[in-house]
């Protein structure tokens, strides 16, 4: 069983711990920490974990993670977009087509289409109503 103590601790953590032990010993006991000891402690627990940080650091574990998760949620929601415009790309045609119609009085019509070319598919069927009756 490995000795938690004898632990190594990843540099960056080690570095944050020495400017900690720093800055507790010049400031008065139970003095508020400063910002940015807390961000440089939300980046490392994002990498190597919450407990991974808190403890060796001797920092409070939920007020770390309300930090984390604050982070979070601030990037989380400077992400997310109201409105997204989807444009999809030019529908490719078959590369052939038979259409079919018949009108109600039994005239047919029936095309055969190759995507050659564009074709204007309504213009076309309101010309054969017209036409048919």
């Amino acid at each position: 069983m490995m000795n938690r103590k004898l632990t190594r601790l990843a540099e960056p953590i080690a570095q944050l711990q020495r400017h900690l032990e720093q800055i507790r010993t010049t400031q008065p006991r139970r003095s508020r920490l400063p910002e940015s000891i807390w961000n440089s402690a939300v980046e490392l627990a994002r990498q190597h974990g919450i407990y991974a940080v808190a403890h060796p650091l001797r920092l409070d574990y939920m007020g770390l993670k309300k930090r984390l998760e604050g982070t979070a949620s601030r990037r989380r929601k400077a992400s997310q977009t109201a409105f997204v415009e989807l444009i999809a790309p030019p529908a490719t045609p078959p590369p052939e087509c038979v259409i079919e119609f018949e009108s109600s009085s039994g005239a047919k019509m029936r095309i055969q289409w190759r995507a050659s070319s564009a074709l204007d598919w309504s213009s076309l069927l309101r010309a054969w109503r017209e036409t048919a009756g």
